[in-house]
């Protein structure tokens, strides 16, 4: 896809297929499309959608998240507490968001969309490599490989194991 420059404004009508980001007037493109990030994906949703009501959460998938002025990142799994309202486009800081590597991501580019996940202050930025079969909580700046995912001070967890398990499975 070539550069496009437009307003926010614009961005927020259009609809594309896949879904891009928004960063400061451009309209980029996100890497998808692949069964590993589709699998994780939906292990994700599913994980986390059965465990709803017991951890007080809304599980959306692919929803854009503006996450500051001018910029609007679209996480591949968000949770949202039940007690924030519900946005079209989220505005107040999600609980957690996941993305999921494609084989064309790249570090330096991944880096910049977690900054912006971090500034905005969502708590809980996780990243999974399903090639390498590796978690990173990315909370912070760094890159830190995980066995679980666990939001502090609450019972959410995600044990990688059994995502690799079912990854394994489908292969």
């Amino acid at each position: 896809m070539a550069t496009v420059q437009i307003s926010l404004e614009e961005y927020l009508r259009t609809s594309y297929h896949p879904d891009c980001d928004y960063v400061e007037g451009e309209v980029q493109e996100r890497n998808l499309g692949e069964f590993d990030h589709g699998a994780v994906q939906v292990f994700l949703s599913v994980w986390f959608f059965q465990h709803r009501q017991e951890w007080d959460l809304h599980v959306v998938t692919e929803t854009r998240v503006r996450v500051a002025t001018e910029r609007v990142r679209i996480p591949d799994v968000c949770l949202v507490f039940r007690k924030q309202p519900i946005e079209q486009v989220i505005t107040t800081p999600p609980l957690a968001v996941i993305e999921i590597l494609s084989p064309e991501d790249r570090i330096v580019r991944y880096n910049e969309r977690l900054a912006d996940y971090r500034r905005m202050g969502i708590p809980n930025v996780w990243v999974i490599d399903p090639a390498n079969r590796v978690g990173y909580d990315c909370s912070t700046a760094a890159w830190l490989p995980v066995e679980e995912f666990r939001v502090a001070g609450s019972s959410i967890f995600l044990h990688l194991t059994n995502l690799w398990s079912e990854l394994q499975a489908n292969h």
